[in-house]
């Protein structure tokens, strides 16, 4: 019988200890999605800790290891889609070949064209502002961070703060299902406001 070589049982362990983390992990992000999309379909006020877990198919003591109470469940949909769009909006301002208003172009690249893949977890903001506006807290000091960088762009700080209100208001139009302008239109706006920021 071959032996194991010293060391492989620690490197096993370690591996099943990664693929552990890995699976929680992936279990936490179902349970926001299953939360996103019982706020969406349903309203805030259908968001249980029961609810979640049937909507993700796991038991509430599955649940509560990830989340204790409804506070950290939608703290958790905040924090999720907060730090999405904070790596999207980074990545696409590092690939960006054009150094002049580079903040302002991510910013409006990424919300037309690169949104959050799972769109009901926009819905994770309207439970944090029905639960506890602290809660977006997260979204606030990006929303303070991105201003900043957009008002020192290399473009006039005023046009690229319309900007980002434009951009803004489409999406807040979209996510609170007031106003859907289609998406030839919508094209258009965003190709109108892309090339206001290179004039």
């Amino acid at each position: 019988m071959k032996k194991n070589r010293p060391g492989s049982i620690v490197i096993t362990k370690s591996i099943l200890i990664e693929e552990m983390h890995m699976a929680r992990a992936t279990r936490k992000i179902e349970i926001l999605h299953a939360a996103s999309k019982i706020v969406s379909e349903r309203g805030i006020f259908n968001l249980t800790l029961e609810a979640a877990a049937i909507e993700a198919g796991v038991s509430k003591g599955g649940l509560l290891y990830h989340f204790p109470s409804k506070e950290a469940l939608v703290k958790g949909m905040v924090d999720h889609l907060a730090e999405n769009y904070r790596h999207k909006i980074a990545t696409s301002v590092e690939e960006s070949s054009k150094e002049k208003g580079k903040w302002i172009r991510a910013y409006a690249d990424v919300t037309f064209n690169n949104p959050y893949p799972n769109k009901e977890m926009h819905a994770g903001l309207l439970a944090a502002k029905a639960v506890n506006s602290d809660l977006l807290d997260p979204i606030r000091d990006l929303y303070n961070e991105w201003q900043d960088e957009i008002e020192g762009d290399g473009i006039d700080p005023i046009k690229a703060t319309i900007i980002r209100l434009a951009t803004d208001g489409i999406w807040l139009s979209e996510l609170f299902d007031i106003h859907y302008l289609g998406e030839e239109k919508k094209q258009e706006i965003y190709m109108k406001l892309k090339n206001w920021i290179d004039e």
